[in-house]
């Protein structure tokens, strides 16, 4: 029969215990896996954001365009009708001076709209504090 002493000598050859210190090499060769895994998703956040911004701008591109050459029509249609009634230099300060003001309130909409996009990768910052929480806690 054998001891206690004798079976926890013999339970002990039979596991594996790392050092301190591989331990810590363990988590810092993780830690960095981790914070380049978390770069990586950063990065294709950020080429998502920028696909759906582009897609965006090249649409606003083509409606300015249309949208131009639209008003440049209506403008010398309504400069011509005013004409009738105002004169041609009232009429065409008439029709100018309203859209002046409509393309600034439309400006400013724009300028408001593109404001209100974020940027901020916001999947990969919300692990970075769930990381951050997670290596505080194996210290």
């Amino acid at each position: 029969m054998q001891t206690g002493m004798e079976l926890d000598r013999k339970g002990d050859t039979h596991l594996q215990r790392e050092t301190f210190g591989e331990l810590l090499s363990e988590l810092a060769s993780n830690s960095a896996d981790l914070i380049r895994d978390e770069i990586q998703l950063a990065k294709q956040e950020m080429k998502e954001k920028l696909v759906e911004f582009k897609a965006g701008a090249i649409l606003l591109t083509i409606a300015s365009v249309i949208g131009l050459t639209a008003i440049l029509t209506l403008t010398a249609a309504a400069v011509i009708g005013l004409m009738k009634y105002v004169g041609a230099g009232y009429a065409a300060l008439i029709v100018g001076g309203a859209l002046a003001i409509i393309g600034c309130a439309l400006g400013f909409a724009g300028v408001g709209k593109i404001k209100s996009i974020n940027l901020r990768p916001e999947q990969t910052m919300e692990t970075l504090q769930e990381d951050k929480r997670w290596l505080k806690e194996l210290t």
